[in-house]
């Protein structure tokens, strides 16, 4: 049974006055947080269509990435913030967590994740890049060509990310296309 079926079912329980008071309380349970949950879902699809129209209507080209949704596109725009807010996609991926630290010792070269910088950015960057991860030939093809040269996934995926915010940092510092119509 799918979770939005199981939700469906739970709230549409009737209250039994007659039985055990335990399964009653459970039976009352069940059924308000269905029924909660119901509610937060159209407030979810509310909200998303309003900040898809945002997004829509402020850069409507960073819809068309790959594994940019309403969502992660609005994060990205709320750190981006304005042209000239960065300096260099160097910048914006320190901004955004994503950029590189040396973490070399001895005769190892090394370069390890970011923890500072937004998270939120940080986390709208690596649902980009996990997205095209799984989605994306080319992004699986240089997956594969990185661990034939000895790279782990974390390290891919470091690389995947800083890839990202360079993408999307030039995409944010062109003008959009005016629509003609």
């Amino acid at each position: 049974m799918t979770t939005a079926r199981l939700v469906r079912t739970c709230g549409r329980l009737r209250q039994r006055t007659d039985g055990d008071p335990e399964i009653a309380a459970t039976v009352a349970s069940l059924r308000a947080l269905a029924r909660r949950i119901q509610l937060l879902e159209v407030e979810i699809a509310d909200h998303t269509r309003a900040i898809t129209a945002l997004v829509r209507a402020w850069r409507p080209d960073l819809l068309s990435r790959c594994g940019v949704g309403p969502i992660v596109a609005a994060t990205v725009l709320c750190a981006w913030s304005h042209p000239g807010r960065c300096r260099s996609d160097a910048a914006f991926a320190m901004l955004g967590g994503a950029a590189p630290i040396p973490a070399s010792s001895g005769q190892t070269v090394r370069v390890r994740l970011n923890r500072s910088g937004d998270r939120q950015l940080n986390q709208a960057l690596d649902t980009v890049a996990l997205t095209k991860l799984r989605t994306d030939p080319a992004t699986r093809a240089y997956a594969q060509r990185r661990r034939a040269q000895g790279k782990t996934n974390r390290e891919i995926k470091r690389c995947l990310i800083r890839y990202v915010a360079r993408q999307l940092y030039r995409l944010l510092e062109t003008q959009p296309a005016l629509d003609p119509t």
